[in-house]
């Protein structure tokens, strides 16, 4: 007789559900890296067409295109974002004041 599997129900976030320390900047960058890394795939760029338009040298774009986001800040990702023609904008609102519709808009 073979055991019955084991299914657990995920948190939305596999580094958290590993258990990481950083799993919630993790799952940010990855999320940024996948928009890039999207990005790229329409243009149809060489590595070294990449690197120039990115402003990072080759071996990092190897890193990025292998989607080891873990190397670049949130911050680098974005600037990737913008480089790629790409309008940015960060909302920012209280996250537990359910009374308060209080938003900021900022656009990079």
């Amino acid at each position: 007789m073979t055991p019955e599997p084991v299914f657990e129900q995920s948190s939305g976030n596999v580094f958290a559900d590993l258990g990481l320390s950083d799993a919630s900047e993790l799952f940010t960058r990855g999320k940024i890296g996948i928009q890039v890394l999207r990005l790229l795939s329409q243009h149809n760029l060489k590595q070294c067409e990449i690197s120039e338009l990115l402003g990072i040298p080759q071996l990092e774009v190897s890193h990025l295109m292998k989607g080891e986001f873990q190397r670049f800040s949130e911050g680098k990702l974005l600037i990737f974002l913008k480089r790629l023609d790409m309008e940015i904008s960060l909302h920012l609102r209280p996250r537990h004041a359910p009374g308060q519709s209080a938003e900021t808009v900022i656009s990079l």
